[in-house]
């Protein structure tokens, strides 16, 4: 969200707003200006609510959500990747101009690395040629293990450089990560992996967005948050 923009232009909607859906949103742009997220997040909920149709409620909802991930309350508020994702894809698909809003808007940010902001950009893992540029494009996490959440991220980058990140738990349950470079290159769906000290392995990326290697977890773009 933009809070330099007048409040009259970010009040417009389309109409399947009603008046009280209208007045929630108002009411929680003025205190995201604020810088009152929490409050605002509560306005926008409502309006969201209130008018499920509503595409600015639910892109004003996502982008509050983006701030406040951004300041480390994720679980406090569930700002989770998919939530701020399914949201905001809700807002773009009732107002396409959502789109062109959120490219530039720095509340997306903890969400640009996503399988879903990818696929609001037009790319798909069902289309077998977008498979190279969507390996890249997302980070990929491996399932969560209790309090300690995700273990394993894997993130492949340009020139055939692939990197794995491990969380690993000593005996007195102190987490500490650490890094495990490779190479990998892409055929079709095929990704053949090959990181330093591991076996090389072949993995597929599925229609659906989901990264599989034999023997591992699956990857997907969503780490495990919040376990308690």
């Amino acid at each position: 969200m933009h809070p330099a923009l007048p409040l009259l232009l970010l009040a417009l909607s389309g109409a399947a707003s009603t008046p009280g859906a209208r007045q929630l949103n108002t009411q929680g742009f003025r205190l995201y200006q604020a810088g009152r997220y929490p409050e605002a997040l509560e306005r926008f909920q409502e309006a969201s609510k209130a008018s499920p149709d509503y595409a600015l409620a639910h892109y004003n909802l996502a982008a509050t959500l983006g701030v406040l991930r951004k300041q480390g309350k994720v679980c406090e508020y569930s700002a989770h990747r998919d939530v701020i994702v399914e949201h905001l894809t809700r807002a773009v698909a009732l107002d396409a101009r959502r789109l062109t809003r959120a490219r530039e808007d720095a509340d997306f940010e903890p969400i640009r690395d996503t399988l879903g902001w990818q696929k609001l950009l037009g790319r798909d893992p069902a289309r077998e040629q977008d498979v190279p540029l969507l390996l890249r494009a997302v980070s990929w996490f491996g399932p969560g293990v209790g309090v300690y959440g995700t273990l394993q991220r894997l993130r492949f980058e340009p020139g055939g450089r692939a990197t794995l990140r491990v969380k690993e738990v000593d005996a007195e349950g102190t987490p500490r990560e650490r890094q495990v470079r490779g190479r990998y290159t892409v055929s079709g769906r095929q990704v053949d992996l090959r990181l330093e000290g591991r076996p090389p392995t072949k993995g597929t990326l599925t229609e659906t967005g989901a990264l599989t290697f034999p023997g591992w977890e699956t990857f997907t773009d969503a780490p495990s948050e919040c376990e308690a």
